[in-house]
């Protein structure tokens, strides 16, 4: 462990050549492309959605994506009114609901277009999309934008769907035979992309209102609804998740409260998409502060504060385990209408009781942090009363007790033992030299300032709990780091991780340790500026792909899922040349950017050379132009050398999986597919990966 002081801050022009500061990107999304063609694979929010969602506005949920493993970035915190949102349940993607009959087989299926629903209307769009699968042909529907936006969402045609739900709730058999799955989720496509794009898609009046709150008393009054069912829980769980899209959960305060009371976690955690159906509703009661007649109706009608501090304390036991969100979102719902001003008086004390009920750590801790927040944030002149003032400190106190400098730069930890605490600290200081010999310089970028502190949670749990209270970033995600404002000459940079239980080839089990550190070293040396300059042109190829190069090539290992991937030829170098994050594909933006990286790095090292040139100095379209004028000049080569890695070939030689190695490790051939793999050291001397996510 170093012990010289650490720099208080850091002028990256005054850095010597084995300084360590700090910068990452973030993954903000730029809009969307139109469709007009068959439909792509659905993209991050819109320009507008996110635009509205940067300035701590809330907004329509989105598609259904899964959640990942992989880091993303941001350039700044997440504005205080979204931090702490209800969570998702620690699950897959959910799959189409279980049927008791059958459907019609699916009509559409990967090559559904955009004419397939705008060339519809009426019964006959209704009969289509419950035909459709919701994943390939309804997912693509949120990215609509113009004139296809409103082709296929104005208001007769999801009126036309809103009648068809009423249709089909009145003959509910407790699945999704009927198709309602398929036509609350196409709805709340709707109601998200006419949020983003009201010009276009064109004004919903109350009409629709009254008709989609048909269709819900319909569904909620049926017998079956009660159903405690897979079919029946994916249904509710599009239910409950539309009454928010559709901004009326004001005239559902009851429901929202029959299926609290009703939950039983000895009969509904059997069944995953019944407890799925539970936590959606936490969205609608989240947001519903923000919606005026929601206000007007719970202010009547206070009843659902005392349903969830119920549910809160009936179902602790659920804390530290899998279904922990079900009872830290039902709190965190409760403390959250501590910013209606008519119910602080009655508020207040639940939120106390809440938090003398649970704790900073231990396995209540989620609930605690989450409540603590929302008293710290919307009552903040009480927070004497519960005990949470200068929380963000009592918060790092309990969960980053570790501190201690390396080279230039921080490291704070929940967990490091001192050999992990060494090692982190040798691999980052040995990576700047690594990743300065592979750009060809030692100067930082002059004029940029950064207090760089390298933040590691003990686990995941820990890192989701913790950190977006504590440092205000996202944490559905494999670690995230958080730029700052780099010409801010008090700036503080934080690059946020988490360890593994188990060894994932990285120092101390740190996921992403050495990729988001080559993130740091991206900015520092190469790229000038902040996040929203450097994505100025389609360079995620680069930003992304050369933070996997560096991280695999310096640990001397070979990227086995890029070479896999390389057997494919799936992508042309000039497809990857237009990389954004509003591409959502990990596989393309990971693997693939690994691949461009390596091949543009060993085969193109002067052309390489003179992009960092325009980008270093801020010229990023100049840079672009750099390497975008090739056109399909290396397509072919690059084809061709793809080849050349099968079997993991290629640049360094990856470390052998041995007894003496054991951070290395190979998944059985039996082995099922991530999570809960299998793994055995080899002694075979063949490239190995790490164990797949814990």
């Amino acid at each position: 462990m170093q012990s010289r002081p650490l720099l208080p801050r850091i002028l990256a022009a005054g850095l010597a050549a084995g300084g360590l500061v700090a910068s990452l990107m973030t993954a903000q999304a730029a809009a969307a492309p139109r469709v007009t063609g068959p439909l792509p694979p659905a993209a991050a929010p819109s320009a507008a959605v996110a635009a509205a969602r940067e300035h701590g506005k809330v907004t329509p949920t989105g598609p259904e994506l899964g959640r990942s493993q992989a880091a993303t970035t941001r350039a700044k915190p997440l504005p205080a009114k979204l931090r702490g949102q209800p969570a998702a349940l620690d699950s897959a993607k959910p799959s189409k609901p279980h049927l008791s009959g059958h459907t019609a087989p699916n009509a559409a299926g990967a090559g559904c277009t955009t004419a397939d629903f705008a060339n519809r209307s009426g019964n006959d769009l209704v009969s289509y999309i419950k035909t459709v699968d919701w994943s390939s042909c309804i997912n693509p529907l949120f990215s609509l934008t113009g004139a296809d936006a409103h082709a296929v969402f104005n208001q007769s045609q999801m009126l036309a769907v809103a009648n068809g739900i009423t249709s089909a709730a009145g003959s509910y058999t407790g699945d999704d035979s009927g198709g309602l799955y398929e036509l609350m989720y196409f709805m709340r496509a709707g109601y998200y992309v006419q949020y983003g794009d009201p010009q276009d898609v064109g004004t919903y009046d109350s009409s629709l209102r009254t008709a989609i709150e048909k269709g819900f008393d319909a569904l909620f009054a049926g017998s079956h609804a009660n159903d405690v069912s897979a079919g029946n829980g994916g249904v509710l769980e599009q239910a409950f998740v539309l009454t928010d899209s559709a901004q009326v959960q004001a005239d559902y305060l009851d429901v929202y409260s029959r299926y609290l009371n009703a939950y039983d976690s000895g009969t509904w955690d059997a069944v995953p998409e019944m407890d799925r159906a539970l936590n959606a509703i936490y969205t609608p009661l989240w947001r519903g502060p923000s919606l005026p007649d929601f206000v007007t109706a719970i202010t009547a009608d206070p009843g659902i504060t005392d349903t969830l501090r119920d549910f809160t304390l009936d179902h602790r036991d659920l804390l530290g385990g899998g279904n922990d969100v079900l009872d830290s979102n039902a709190g965190n719902d409760l403390a959250n209408f501590i910013q209606i001003p008519s119910l602080q008086s009655r508020v207040r004390p639940l939120i106390k009781g809440l938090l003398d009920g649970s704790s900073i750590t231990g396995p209540t801790a989620n609930l605690w942090v989450h409540v603590a927040y929302r008293a710290d944030t919307g009552d903040p002149g009480q927070c004497s009363y519960y005990g949470v003032c200068d929380l963000a400190k009592q918060l790092t106190a309990a969960a980053l007790p570790i501190n201690y400098p390396c080279a230039d730069f921080t490291v704070m930890a929940q967990a490091l033992t001192a050999a992990e605490q060494t090692a982190v600290c040798t691999s980052l200081t040995n990576e700047v030299k690594f990743y300065q010999s592979q750009v060809k310089t030692t100067t930082p970028i002059a004029g940029e300032y950064f207090d760089l502190k390298m933040v590691i949670f003990g686990s995941k749990t820990d890192y989701a709990t913790y950190s977006w209270a504590i440092f205000g970033n996202d944490t559905d995600n494999g670690g995230e780091t958080l730029t700052g404002t780099p010409t801010d000459p008090h700036n503080i940079a934080y690059s946020i991780l988490y360890q593994w239980p188990t060894d994932n080839g990285f120092p101390a089990n740190a996921w992403n340790l050495n990729h988001e550190f080559a993130h740091v070293l991206q900015s520092v040396y190469d790229m000038k500026g902040d996040f929203g300059t450097q994505v100025t042109v389609p360079d995620v190829w680069w930003i992304e792909g050369q933070a996997e190069y560096i991280s695999y090539t310096y640990r001397g290992l070979t990227d086995d899922g890029a070479i896999t991937e390389a057997a494919k030829h799936t992508y042309k170098l000039s497809q990857l040349f237009q990389n954004t994050y509003a591409i959502d594909d990990e596989t393309r933006t990971y693997p693939w950017g690994y691949l461009a990286v390596r091949y543009m790095t060993e085969q193109h090292p002067t052309l390489v050379q003179a992009m960092l040139a325009k980008m270093r100095t801020g010229d990023y379209q100049g840079a672009y132009t750099v390497y975008n004028s090739v056109g399909t000049g290396y397509d072919a080569d690059f084809d061709a050398w793809l080849d050349t890695l099968t079997g993991g070939s290629g640049h360094g030689s990856a470390t052998a999986c041995t007894g003496s190695n054991p951070r290395h490790w190979t998944a059985t051939a039996t082995a099922p597919a991530s999570p809960g793999w299998r793994v055995t050291p080899t002694t075979s001397g063949s490239t190995c990966r790490p164990a797949p996510p814990p």
